[in-house]
């Protein structure tokens, strides 16, 4: 019965770790996509802000996958 327990908590904390992961790469991209909308509308610097979208973008993901 303990191991079923353990078990269960064991796979509790791997999908609180995922979700976890999930919202601060959502958090991230929201974050970086307002950034180059603000760059590029209010700043006047669009393809500054295209770059850094989608290098930005880039990054975050391959973060994501890293850790």
């Amino acid at each position: 019965m303990a191991e079923a327990t353990q078990d269960e908590f064991r796979q509790h904390a791997d999908t609180y770790s995922a979700f976890s992961r999930l919202v601060l790469f959502m958090i991230l991209w929201i974050v970086l996509l307002l950034a180059c909308m603000a760059l590029g509308l209010v700043g006047g610097s669009g393809l500054i802000a295209v770059l850094l979208g989608i290098g930005g973008t880039i990054a975050i993901i391959v973060a994501a996958v890293v850790t």
